[in-house]
């Protein structure tokens, strides 16, 4: 069975560059532009969150201490990508599991992932 990730990121480009890496590399890739529906929790949880820190309407920060708070997904790791350098100082403190300033590079992306999972598979 694959894992999953969901990629919450309003960039149409970057959306699919995330998705032809992660399913190069074997993950069942959800790609969403916006953070509107976590609000909802009506969806399938994935197995990581990748999620962008600047979102048209939502703030990221925000949708990462929702899904940190909620006890549904708290378990989920979170990575965070953003161009900004606050996010190194933003992310820890909104919860996320992790933190990627962009530009960063595929093998730095997919170690950041792996790293993630194996937590979760202890």
């Amino acid at each position: 069975m694959k894992l999953k990730l969901l990629i919450i990121d309003d960039d149409p480009g970057i959306q699919d560059i995330f998705k032809i890496i992660f399913e190069k590399a074997g993950y069942d890739v959800n790609v969403k532009s916006d953070g509107q529906f976590i609000m909802e929790n009506n969806y399938p949880y994935p197995d990581v969150y990748v999620l962008d820190r600047h979102l048209s309407g939502t703030d990221g920060i925000d949708i990462c201490i929702y899904l940190k708070s909620n006890p549904g997904t708290r378990h989920i790791p979170v990575i965070m990508v953003s161009a900004s350098p606050d996010i190194a100082s933003l992310a820890p403190a909104a919860g996320a599991d992790a933190f990627l300033e962009k530009p960063f590079t595929i093998p730095d992306l997919l170690q950041t992932i792996e790293k993630q999972l194996k937590k979760i598979s202890l």
